[in-house]
């Protein structure tokens, strides 16, 4: 299993660069190059390619092998990257700019193929009993390459040129390229492929709902995230309100939170390894962050009554910092055994739609995970703190009655 697994890891840890340098790198290099704060924020439009993935996954089921899309992919982010290397925006200058905006679309539309390709060939690879530890891999190093491109690099800024930077991250994805293609354990097949294939015809749709447990699992991805995802975007922010500084806010909700959610998702890959049934324990972790929700809803009903501030060196400050990372660290519980779920169920699907089906589901749980970060503080300021609260707690408890629904084709 080790053979896959570091592989694996280190395809996954590449993988998770381009988010951390568009979420946290380039916005700063953009800023201090002189870019108004609206075109900053317009570079949000770059990640369109990502939402776009259903597009291509039939392509990576229908012609080729996904790790030739993985390799050919990698190999072609190195290729823009080198590109972006020779365009520096300072040198550039504002007639530069459109040039650099299509790299960096480019970058985007080859990052999502390859994680099309990468998620397939997961699919395909790992055994049901490697599951766990696989999703653990997956989590992890995509949470760590992307806080290496978005803290590291950007610690490195002051002896880094922006070409220096990009030749790096080409040397990089050219590597991992390599990798890709000559990793022994990447190049055999984990079973024999069925000698049926898929049509794709516009019942593509209808092929995918028909592999058993996808509809329940469709829509489980869809809300398990609900509630968490709503609190998690507004607790910081009331705290911030309520007297804790930005620093403060920075240590617990940034580098603790990061930690906490790896701790927490290899805690869930150590468990799934031990044998543990999968269905069982997600409804034990889906219990344990409905109960740190609870805690968290308290701590939020205390400190919106008139007057009430979170002191210096008081037990409920450092209680209200200290959920931030817990519930970060039952997130990452649920990720992993989620993720788990859904890898298991895109297995019973024929080796020719897997790509398709992982990625239908891969983008409702995106979906799922950013409807309620995007209107969660329009419901706060229209509902009030507390009805706001009230109805993520309610979410939080959905996925737990969508337990006793869950088709006995994935424990």
């Amino acid at each position: 299993m080790r053979g896959k697994l570091l592989p694996l890891a280190s395809l996954y840890l590449v993988q998770g660069l381009p988010y951390g340098l568009q979420s946290g790198l380039l916005p700063t290099l953009l800023r201090a190059r002189g870019l108004s704060l609206t075109r900053v924020g317009l570079a949000k439009a770059l990640y369109a390619p990502w939402l776009f993935k259903l597009v291509w996954a039939p392509l990576v089921d229908a012609r080729g092998s996904a790790r030739a899309w993985l390799t050919r992919s990698t190999a072609a982010l190195g290729l823009v990257c080198g590109l972006l290397a020779a365009l520096p925006p300072a040198e550039a200058g504002q007639a530069g700019l459109p040039v650099a905006a299509a790299l960096l679309l480019l970058l985007n539309l080859g990052a999502a193929v390859q994680d099309v390709a990468l998620d397939t060939l997961a699919v395909q690879l790992l055994e049901p009993a490697e599951l766990g530890p696989g999703n653990t891999v997956q989590v992890v190093a995509y949470k760590l390459g992307a806080a290496l491109a978005g803290g590291g690099l950007l610690a490195l800024l002051p002896t880094l040129s922006w070409p220096r930077l990009f030749l790096l991250l080409a040397t990089t994805y050219w590597l991992a390229a390599a990798l890709a293609w000559t990793a022994p354990a990447l190049r055999q097949p984990p079973r024999p492929k069925p000698s049926e294939h898929p049509h794709y015809t516009l019942h593509l749709l209808q092929d995918v709902l028909a592999v058993p447990g996808t509809p329940w699992t469709a829509g489980f991805v869809l809300t398990y995230k609900l509630g968490e995802q709503g609190a998690s975007s507004l607790f910081p922010l009331v705290l911030l309100d309520h007297g804790a500084s930005a620093p403060e806010l920075g240590l617990w909700n940034g580098v603790g939170a990061v930690a906490c959610s790896i701790a927490g998702s290899s805690l869930a890959g150590a468990l799934l390894a031990r044998h543990w049934q999968l269905l069982p324990l997600l409804k034990l972790v889906l219990q344990l962050r409905l109960g740190g929700l609870v805690c968290q809803t308290a701590l939020l009903f205390h400190l919106d009554i008139p007057g009430a501030s979170l002191g210096p060196s008081t037990v409920l400050r450092g209680a209200a910092l200290l959920s931030l990372c817990l519930q970060h660290f039952l997130g990452g519980l649920v990720t992993t055994t989620t993720f788990t779920v859904m890898m298991r169920c895109s297995q019973l699907a024929p080796s020719a739609l897997q790509a398709t089906h992982y990625s239908l589901l891969a983008t409702l749980e995106l979906l799922g995970k950013l409807l309620l970060g995007a209107l969660a503080g329009a419901l706060a300021d229209s509902l009030g703190l507390r009805p706001c609260f009230s109805l993520l707690l309610t979410l939080s408890v959905l996925p737990l009655l969508c337990l006793s629904l869950a088709p006995s084709s994935l424990a």
